[in-house]
């Protein structure tokens, strides 16, 4: 379950997503302006934003800004309207959105983004806890052979991520798409069935997916998947 803040003016759209959501099982704060997302970012600290453009304050692509420029976008932020140009939608991903969503917003499109919000939201904080935990820390002979023999393949996957934000969209989203299926396939052991299950994905998509990304399959082969 997440917390998932939804900003948005109109109050049929906020009930429609609320009860999406919540049907999900996530917990969902709804907010009609930015006033009320601020007070509700501070207090919640939502796991995911699905915040609106056009607002009658302060529209949604300031609030973004605001928060970038404050160091306030801890959190993947998915921007919605029904009525935004390309111009809108690619200023919004620059300053740090990470998708955009068309109203009508469809089940299968929204289920999905958030799904992938979700996703990013959890891989930054492994990788941010992952730096913490790097630190140098004082141990004994014996600690230190215990970490030294005990780094697996995910320990491994994570210590080594490092996402550059400074280049196109398309290979950011490629870099971080890999090294999210490269987890999973760790996770599992490298099972395609159960890469599928957790991803929600069809087991031939999935296959496709990874050799155009360039996941090493090999790991499953030896595994006979």
């Amino acid at each position: 379950m997440a917390n998932i803040l939804v900003v948005d003016d109109e109050h049929g759209i906020r009930d429609l997503l609320w009860e999406i959501l919540n049907d999900e099982g996530h917990n969902v704060e709804l907010a009609e302006n930015a006033a009320q997302a601020r007070a509700c970012r501070l207090r919640e600290r939502p796991d995911l934003v699905l915040l609106d453009i056009w607002m009658p304050d302060t529209d949604g692509v300031t609030l973004l800004k605001e928060w970038s420029s404050a160091g306030a976008l801890t959190m993947p932020v998915i921007m919605m309207s029904g009525h935004a140009t390309i111009d809108t939608a690619v200023e919004a991903t620059k300053i740090g959105a990470m998708a955009f969503l068309e109203k009508p917003i469809t089940l299968q499109k929204l289920l999905k983004a958030v799904e992938h919000g979700l996703a990013r939201g959890n891989l930054r904080r492994t990788v941010t806890s992952t730096e913490v935990s790097s630190m140098p820390v004082r141990m004994d002979s014996a600690e230190a052979q215990k970490v030294a023999s005990s780094g697996d393949a995910i320990s491994a996957l994570q210590s080594n991520q490092s996402f550059v934000l400074d280049k196109p969209l398309r290979e950011a989203r490629d870099e971080f798409e890999k090294a999210y299926f490269e987890y999973h396939l760790a996770k599992e052991n490298g099972s395609m069935t159960r890469v599928a299950e957790k991803t929600g994905l069809e087991r031939t998509h999935l296959y496709r997916k990874l050799k155009q990304l360039g996941v090493d399959l090999s790991r499953g082969k030896r595994n006979g998947i």
